[in-house]
C-alpha cells in the first residue's frame, strides 16, 4: 500500500501541475527582476522582461545560471529576499574557487523539509519509525534536510552526522533505528564494519535507507541491500536548489520523482543549451519557482540524465528523472574518452569488489596515463603474485570493454584506501590541464 506525505500534491493531475508552475513562474521572475540586479541584467542582455514570462512554456526563454555564476555574485549578489528575512546558510562542500554560499528564509526552509519528508514516506516511514541521520550535519545540506523532514513525518529522529561508526552501529542497535539516511559510501562502510563485528542484516532493525549525495550504481545499490538487509532509496539535490528532496525514489524505483510543484526540469544538449526531448539524455536544468531567499531559474546542475513523464505504479504524477549517469563536470576526458567514475564502479561491483577504489589521472609526456587502484575484500586478499597479475588483468579488460580505453589496475590490500565519512573522493586528476 503507498503512502504518500501530500497526495493532493503528489498526485494532482498533470493540468493542475502545470497551472502551479505557470503562476508560480511568472511571479518569481517578476519578483528576481525586481530583487536581484545580477539576474535582471542577465535577463536584460537577452532582451527578455518579466511580462514575456507568462507560463512554463516561455521559460526556454530565460538565462541560464551556473556555478560560475554564483561564484561571481559571492555572497550576496543573487539574494532574492531582505537579509533581515533570511534564517540559515547552507554552503557546498566543493574545493575548486569560492564557496557556493545558498540562503533560505524560514518559508524555504518548511518547503524543503515538507520534500525531504515526502522522500521519507515514499520509503515507508512513518511516525512509528526512529530514522538515524548519518549525513554531515553543519554547512553540508544532507544532515539538517533529512533531519527536518523525518521531524516533519513525526518520526524519532537520532541525528548521529556521519563518522564514529561503532557508535553508529551501537544506536542502530540499541534504538531500534528503522530508517538510515547517509551517503551511499557510507552506509557501505558501515556494512563494512558490521562485518569485522561479527553482525549480518538479522542483527539490526534496520528495513530501508535513503541515501544521496554522491553518485552509486545498481550494482552498489545491491550490495547495500544485501550487507543490511534494507530497501535502499536513492534521493537528489543540490544545495543551490535547498538540498536533498528536489528528487526521490518511490517504491518502483524506476527514477526519482522531481517534486514539481517547487521545481520545474528541463533537459538541455550541455554544448548547445538546446532544450531536449521528453527521454533524451542529457543536462538536467531546474527552475525553483517558489524559494524566495535563493531563487535559481534556470540552474544548470552538470548532472547527467533523462526525464520520463510516464505513468508510475506508484501513483505520483510528478515527472522522474534516472539517476545521474555522472555529473559533465565529473567526466574525465582521458586519450579523448569520456569517463565517468560511476562506470568503473559498474565493472568493478559485477566482478564482486567493494566499491572502495580510485581513479588516478596524470600527464606524461604529452599522454595520459590512467590507473585504478582498487581495494581487495578480506575474502579474495591473496600474497600470490601470479593471482593477482591474472585479477588486475581481469578487471583491466573488463573496464577496457566497458569505457573503450584501458587503464592499469593495481589491486591493493583491504583498508588502504581512505575512507571518507562525507563524500568519497574518487578521482585524483594531476594533469595540468
Amino acid at each position: 500500500m503507498e503512502h504518500y506525505y501530500q497526495p493532493e500534491i503528489e498526485c494532482a493531475s498533470r493540468e493542475q501541475l502545470k497551472r502551479w508552475q505557470s503562476q508560480r513562474l511568472a511571479a518569481q521572475v517578476r519578483r528576481v527582476w525586481e530583487n536581484v540586479p545580477y539576474y535582471r541584467r542577465k535577463m536584460e542582455e537577452k532582451g527578455i522582461a518579466p511580462e514575456d514570462i507568462r507560463g512554463v512554456e516561455d521559460l526556454p526563454k530565460l538565462p541560464f545560471l551556473s556555478k560560475a555564476d554564483l561564484r561571481d555574485a559571492y555572497p550576496y549578489g543573487l539574494l532574492g529576499a531582505p537579509l533581515k528575512d533570511c534564517v540559515r546558510i547552507h554552503s557546498t562542500s566543493g574545493t575548486t574557487g569560492k564557496r557556493v554560499v545558498a540562503f533560505y528564509t524560514q518559508h524555504d526552509i518548511d518547503l524543503w523539509e515538507d520534500c525531504c519528508a515526502r522522500a521519507l514516506t515514499a520509503a515507508g516511514a512513518t511516525n512509528e519509525d526512529v530514522v538515524q541521520v548519518s549525513y554531515g550535519y553543519g554547512l553540508f545540506t544532507g544532515g539538517a534536510g533529512l533531519d527536518g523532514g523525518s521531524h516533519k513525518l513525526g518520526c524519532l529522529t537520532v541525528p548521529m552526522s556521519s563518522g564514529n561508526t561503532d557508535r553508529q552501529i551501537m544506536f542502530i542497535r540499541d534504538l531500534n533505528a528503522t530508517i538510515l539516511c547517509a551517503t551511499p559510501s557510507y552506509a557501505a562502510y558501515l556494512g563494512e564494519r558490521m562485518r569485522e563485528l561479527g553482525l549480518g542484516p538479522e542483527d539490526i532493525p534496520l528495513k530501508a535507507g535513503i541515501f544521496g549525495a554522491e553518485a552509486w550504481s545498481e550494482e552498489m545499490r545491491r550490495g547495500i541491500e544485501a550487507t543490511l538487509g534494507i530497501k535502499a532509496y536513492d534521493i537528489y539535490g543540490l544545495t543551490e536548489l535547498s538540498g536533498p528532496g528536489v528528487a526521490f525514489e518511490c517504491a518502483a524505483q524506476a527514477g526519482m520523482h522531481i517534486n514539481e510543484d517547487h521545481f520545474i526540469p528541463e533537459i538541455i544538449d550541455p554544448d548547445t543549451g538546446e532544450v531536449l526531448p521528453e527521454g533524451e539524455q542529457g543536462e538536467l536544468v531546474i527552475t525553483a519557482v517558489d524559494k524566495e531567499a535563493f531563487p535559481m531559474l534556470r540552474y544548470r546542475t552538470k548532472d547527467i540524465c533523462s526525464l520520463t513523464y510516464e505513468k508510475c505504479p506508484c501513483g505520483r504524477t510528478h515527472v522522474r528523472m534516472t539517476k545521474p549517469k555522472g555529473r559533465s563536470d565529473d567526466m574525465l576526458i582521458i586519450r579523448g574518452v569520456n569517463v565517468f567514475p560511476s562506470q568503473i564502479e559498474t565493472v568493478l561491483l559485477q566482478h564482486g569488489y567493494a566499491a572502495n577504489y580510485q581513479i588516478l589521472v596524470d600527464r606524461v609526456n604529452n599522454t595520459d596515463t590512467f590507473e585504478v587502484l582498487v581495494e581487495m575484500t578480506p575474502e579474495m586478499f591473496t600474497d600470490s603474485v601470479g593471482e593477482i597479475q591474472q585479477l588486475q588483468k581481469t578487471l583491466s579488460l573488463g573496464l577496457n570493454s566497458m569505457l573503450g580505453i584501458r587503464p592499469k589496475v593495481t589491486l591493493v590490500a583491504p583498508k588502504t584506501i581512505a575512507r571518507s565519512e562525507g563524500k568519497a573522493v574518487r578521482v585524483i586528476d594531476k594533469r595540468k590541464i
